[in-house]
C-alpha cells in the first residue's frame, strides 16, 4: 500500500474478539484488523486507515448487524470521552474479556508457563466504583458536534473536564460521571 493508493474498505466483516486497550479484532485473510466501539458478534464495514507489518487498523463505517451481546450504553458522553470504553457489553462481559487479556498477556506475550488465573474480582456496582480520578484544566475546550452545528459562538473555551481520548490538549465537558460516586460530580460542576 503505496502513499498514494486508496487504502481498502473491507464490507461485511465479523468483530471476533476484544483486545487490549478496548479495540475490537477481526480478521481478513489472514490478517488481523484493530477497529473501535465494535463488540464481537457485529458485522461491519472497516476502512483501513493504517497498514502496519503485521495488522491493520480501520475505523467502522457502517454496522450491518450489531452483536447480540451489545447493550445500550447507559452515559451519554459515551465513545467521545474515552472513560468507558466497553460500556456497549455488559458488564460479565467486560470482566470475562478483561480476564482472556490478562491471560493472553501473561502467557502469550510474557511467556510465562501459568496452569490458571484466578478470575477477576468484579465490583459489586457497574457504576460510581472508581476512588480515582484526574480533572484536567484547558482553555481549549472540545466541542461537541452539537455545540458545532448550534451555529452560536462559543465565548468560552475554558474546561473542567476529561481528555478527549488521543487528544491531549483538547478537553470535553461531562455533564455526569457514571465512574465515580458523589460528591465527584457536584464538586466538579
Amino acid at each position: 500500500m503505496g502513499r498514494n493508493k486508496k487504502k481498502p474498505l473491507y464490507q461485511n466483516v465479523r468483530i471476533e474478539d476484544i483486545g487490549s486497550e478496548g479495540k475490537a479484532i477481526a480478521r481478513v485473510g489472514e490478517m488481523v484488523v484493530f477497529t473501535k466501539m465494535a463488540a464481537p458478534g457485529d458485522i461491519v464495514d472497516l476502512q483501513v486507515i493504517r497498514k502496519r507489518k503485521k495488522y491493520l487498523e480501520a475505523v467502522v463505517t457502517k454496522f450491518h448487524e450489531f452483536s447480540r451481546d451489545r447493550v445500550q450504553p447507559f452515559c451519554n458522553h459515551f465513545g467521545i470521552c474515552g472513560g468507558c470504553k466497553w460500556q456497549f457489553l455488559p458488564y460479565k462481559s467486560q470482566l470475562a474479556y478483561k480476564q482472556k487479556q490478562v491471560e493472553d498477556q501473561l502467557k502469550r506475550i510474557g511467556g510465562i508457563d501459568i496452569p490458571t488465573v484466578k478470575p477477576i474480582l468484579g465490583s459489586a456496582n457497574d457504576k460510581f466504583y472508581r476512588n480515582k480520578l484526574e480533572f484536567t484544566f484547558s482553555d481549549k475546550k472540545w466541542l461537541t458536534t452539537k455545540e458545532i452545528e448550534s451555529g452560536n459562538e462559543i465565548q468560552n473555551l475554558n474546561a473542567l473536564r476529561f481528555h478527549v481520548p488521543g487528544m491531549f490538549d483538547k478537553v470535553i465537558n461531562i455533564e455526569k460521571f457514571w465512574l465515580q460516586p458523589t460528591p465527584s460530580n457536584e464538586i466538579r460542576n
